[in-house]
């Protein structure tokens, strides 16, 4: 599409807003091919769908939304609850490119009620509305299973496959088969057991799957009461079996609280591709459905579009009337007769930090799984991490860590540590022995030492890193700033790794003066910062040690007149070290060395 064709095509859809009225009502956009890229809701339809085309507009995926529009189409409602409703079923009927969606179907299970003469309840991943009523999904597949073999134990219903009509059930046309004679299943494909009595299995099953356990509990309770009354004590024992299943099946898998009417929890935590909802249903008092699903984001939607979104869905799907919605932070939900509420104490709050601490975990083993898959989606996602915190003008793909290690001064060496794409690139890492600095000076040593590094980088036109960490706190940044930007006149980030009096490291600095970053100390980040402090530091303290020993044997052995590498060699591996050969009888050392080199070795060490 040419420029002026692409300016024709905004000023006829501005056309289409202009003509708008200021109304509750839900928008449709259509691409080229007239099919809905994206749905949505407004208090006012005019107002809003033209701040999609503001010049102002700076969000990069509404630009691309905006650039694949051909055509709008709206519909004009009474209320903005209708227009809430009218969009979520639009989103549910036509799954538009665009809006976030939730991630079901393909990834978790869910448990389908068929729509038959004679239902069945099974698991399944394929979602088809017309054929039956899905519950889920269900992230926890355990709870899932439990829910089936429960139904298995509560209520013979029919497994097999064979659909199923009500004229095929009085023509006979059916026959029995081994589920029936396993008493797995009663019989009604051939009229053994009446279509009333099993669809009360299927209700009670259904109450089950919505959460109602303690009005079926209750209802049970009646019916055997009844029964035993009625002295159909045969009957009473079967209804008082399922009775107690059920309440061993609810006593497992519920929290009770103070809480004597229903409630809907709903908890998220997001990052820049997905979302991850809890949501937790209560029941007079007692949490009886807790599960966390996912949204995959599609546009820059907040915290408060997905919390409305999800709670359209989970109370869709779950077929909620509970009048209390309880949330994290203020959302506009334009429901009749339900009250949002944020509570700071009480039951309800401990509901709330119940349905976030399930959020964080979730959100912690799915990512994980994904680093198992995907280790580079990992590293992505922390310089994502570091990026971010530090305001970075790109991802740090390239990091450059340095540490000193001397004694008093001496054997003074220091080591720069390389890692690319948050994983250690030993090829890379570099030893240093400094030159021109005397006694302890580590600030002198660490300019020697960037001074080198970068003005050798510099001239030969290598690659620069995204990011410098000095192992030390400000002073350490400092000196090195003097150096990258003042000497060489370079713009790259510096930051600083500070440890605690425990030698552990305690906190990342950035910035000028250098501020601390804050950063939770058990997350994956914190861990590559200690990892890379770590690795700085033994690259150091090895190449110091190594020097160390290497002077000390060169003072004391390589002196003597006669002796090469060789003679040296054989020497400590006979007498272990220098004080040995020294303290060592003449009979001794002529055995490893000969008479002449003995003579050599007695002379140099009177």
């Amino acid at each position: 599409m040419t420029k002026e064709e692409d300016e024709k095509r905004i000023s006829r859809l501005k056309e289409i807003v202009s003509a708008m009225p200021e109304k509750p009502g839900s928008y449709q956009y259509y691409d080229i091919h007239g099919t809905i890229i994206y749905v949505g809701k407004a208090k006012k339809l005019k107002s809003r769908c033209s701040s999609y085309f503001h010049s102002e507009v700076d969000r990069y995926k509404t630009k691309i939304l905006v650039s694949k529009i051909h055509n709008i189409t709206y519909t004009v409602v009474k209320t903005e609850a209708e227009a809430l409703l009218l969009e979520n079923q639009l989103i549910k009927q036509f799954q538009p490119r665009y809006n976030v969606l939730l991630k079901d179907g393909k990834t978790y299970p869910s448990i389908a009620v068929t729509k038959e003469y004679l239902p069945r309840i099974f698991k399944t991943r394929n979602i088809d509305r017309r054929g039956a009523t899905y519950y889920g999904p269900y992230s926890n597949i355990s709870v899932l299973n439990g829910l089936l073999e429960l139904f298995r134990n509560l209520y013979p219903i029919r497994r097999c496959h064979q659909p199923m009509s009500k004229e095929g059930v009085e023509g006979g046309k059916y026959k029995l088969c081994l589920e029936y004679h396993m008493k797995n299943c009663l019989g009604p494909c051939v009229g053994y057991q009446s279509h009333e009595e099993y669809m009360q299995f299927i209700d009670a099953a259904t109450r089950i799957l919505k959460g109602d356990t303690a009005a079926l509990r209750r209802d049970m309770l009646k019916q055997m009461q009844t029964l035993a009354e009625e002295m159909r004590f045969e009957e009473a024992q079967v209804v008082k079996k399922r009775y107690e299943l059920l309440t061993s099946h609810q006593e497992k898998s519920v929290v009770i609280t103070g809480t004597n009417h229903n409630i809907d929890v709903f908890n998220i935590e997001d990052d820049e591709r997905v979302a991850y909802i809890n949501y937790l249903h209560v029941v007079e008092g007692a949490i009886n459905q807790a599960f966390t699903f996912e949204y995959k984001k599609k546009l820059d939607e907040t915290k408060e579009e997905l919390i409305v979104r999800s709670i359209m869905d989970m109370r869709d799907r779950w077929k909620s009337e509970a009048r209390e919605i309880v949330v994290p932070f203020p959302v506009e939900l334009p429901l009749n007769n339900v009250e949002i509420s944020i509570p700071t104490r009480g039951d309800k709050r401990h509901l709330l930090e119940l349905s976030a601490m399930n959020v964080k975990q979730y959100k912690l083993d799915r990512l994980k799984q994904q680093d198992k898959l995907n280790p580079e989606q990992k590293s992505v996602r922390l310089m994502k991490e570091i990026k971010d915190h530090l305001h970075l003008p790109s991802l740090p793909m390239h990091i450059e860590c340095f540490d000193n290690s001397n004694i008093s001064g001496t054997d003074a060496v220091a080591g720069c540590v390389v890692f690319k794409k948050c994983k250690p690139s030993k090829s890379d890492y570099r030893k240093y022995n400094i030159k021109t600095v005397v006694g302890p000076d580590d600030y002198a040593s660490m300019k020697e030492v960037v001074r080198r590094r970068y003005s050798r980088l510099k001239e030969e036109g290598s690659p620069l890193p995204d990011l410098i960490i000095t192992d030390g706190g400000a002073g350490q940044m400092s000196v090195v700033r003097e150096v990258i930007e003042g000497e060489l006149g370079l713009n790259i980030p510096i930051a600083g790794l500070a440890k605690d009096d425990r030698h552990r490291t305690h906190e990342l600095l950035y910035g000028n003066p250098p501020m601390t970053i804050a950063l939770k100390q058990d997350s994956a980040l914190f861990r590559l910062l200690t990892q890379i402090q770590d690795e700085v530091h033994r690259y150091a303290i090895s190449f110091h040690r190594d020097k160390r020993s290497k002077s000390q044997l060169h003072s004391e052995l390589d002196a003597v007149p006669g002796i090469g590498p060789k003679t040296k060699q054989a020497l400590l591996k006979a007498f272990k070290s220098v004080k040995r050969i020294r303290e060592a009888s003449v009979e001794e050392l002529i055995k490893v060395v000969g008479e002449a080199k003995t003579k050599a070795i007695k002379e140099y060490f009177k």
